[in-house]
C-alpha cells in the first residue's frame, strides 16, 4: 500500500505551459497521500504548486540540495541543506564570468534568485516561473557565497557551446560539485551532495516508511536515481524510452494529466461505482 508519493515538477507534474492543471490538482488532494515535490527548482520556484496543491509534507529542492518544511505563513524551515562550498561558489563565480561573461547565468540561496543582467535567456526563465531575479554585482555575489549557494544555473540556448561549457566545467576538477545537463539548454551546478534520491532517503527515513509504501513521477535522467529508490516507479508517457525502462508503469504524457492518471490507475486503483455494477447487471438480465 503506497504511503507517499514522491513527484518531480517540469515534465512531469508541470505540463508544458509550466502549470499544474485542475485534474492533477483534484487527484492528488482527493488521493490524501502525503505528496513531496522534488526538483532541480529553488524553494521560491516550488511555492506556487506548493500552494496549490495543498502540501504539508516535506519537500526537495536542488535536486535534494535542501530538504524543506512549507510553514503556514507561507516560510519554509529547512530540514537538511546541502550549500556549495563557499571557496568552489567563489571559484566558480570568477570562472564563469571570465570565461563566459555572455552566458545567461543565475544564482540560488535559500530564499532568492540572482543575476548579473537580465538577458534573453533570464526571460526565458522569468515566463516560465512567473519570478523576477534580484539583480546584482560580481562582488556582491561573491560575498553571498560565504551565505551559501545552493545552485548556479547556466541556460545556454547553442548546444555546442553548452557541451563545451559543460567539458570545461568537469575539467576543473573543482571538488565537491555535479555539472549536469536538465533539458535541452540548461546547466546546473550543484554539490555533489545534492541528489534526488539522498532527499527521498530523509523522509522516507524520518517516517520510517518502507519501499514498497514509496511511489514516484519522473520524466528524466536525473530522476532515475529516485525512481530506482521507490517501490512503485511511475515514468511519465513523455519521457525518453531509456528512462521508461526504470519505470514499473508508464503513464499518460505531462499534457494528458500523466500524474492524475498514474495515481488513478496504478496507485489508488479507483474502484468502479457500485451503481455501475449494478447498471452492468440490469443490462444482463
Amino acid at each position: 500500500m503506497i504511503k507517499h508519493i514522491f513527484l518531480d515538477m517540469d515534465g512531469t507534474l508541470l505540463n508544458s505551459q509550466g502549470t499544474v492543471s485542475t485534474k492533477n490538482i483534484t487527484v492528488i488532494q482527493k488521493s490524501g497521500l502525503p505528496t513531496t515535490l522534488v526538483s532541480a527548482r529553488a524553494p521560491i520556484e516550488m511555492e506556487p504548486a506548493i500552494k496549490q496543491l495543498g502540501l504539508t509534507a516535506p519537500q526537495i529542492a536542488f535536486n535534494g540540495g535542501m530538504i524543506f518544511q512549507p510553514q503556514s505563513n507561507g516560510s519554509i524551515r529547512a530540514l537538511e541543506t546541502h550549500a556549495l562550498d563557499s571557496q568552489i561558489s567563489f571559484q566558480l563565480i570568477s570562472w564563469l564570468s571570465e570565461h563566459y561573461p555572455d552566458v545567461c547565468l543565475s544564482y540560488y540561496t535559500k530564499n532568492s534568485w540572482l543575476t548579473t543582467k537580465i538577458d534573453i535567456g533570464i526571460k526565458i526563465e522569468m515566463k516560465l516561473t512567473g519570478l523576477k531575479p534580484s539583480l546584482t554585482s560580481k562582488s556582491a555575489l561573491q560575498h553571498q557565497a560565504q551565505a551559501g549557494i545552493f545552485k548556479v544555473m547556466l541556460i545556454v540556448l547553442d548546444k555546442n557551446i553548452l557541451l563545451k561549457i559543460q567539458a570545461e566545467l568537469t575539467n576543473l576538477g573543482l571538488a565537491g560539485i555535479v555539472v549536469q545537463q536538465s533539458g535541452s539548454m540548461y546547466l546546473e551546478i550543484t554539490s555533489q551532495e545534492a541528489t534526488k534520491s539522498r532527499g527521498l532517503s530523509y523522509i522516507v527515513n524520518s517516517e520510517n516508511l518502507l519501499r514498497e509504501e514509496t511511489a514516484a513521477f519522473g520524466d528524466g535522467h536525473n530522476d532515475l536515481p529516485m525512481l530506482t529508490s521507490v517501490g512503485t516507479p511511475i515514468v511519465m508517457g513523455n519521457a525518453l524510452d531509456v528512462i521508461k525502462t526504470a519505470g514499473k508503469f508508464v503513464t499518460k504524457t505531462n499534457d494528458e494529466d500523466g500524474v492524475a492518471y498514474g495515481i488513478e490507475t496504478y496507485i489508488k486503483q479507483t474502484p468502479v461505482k457500485l451503481d455501475n455494477i449494478e447498471e452492468q447487471a440490469d443490462s444482463l438480465q
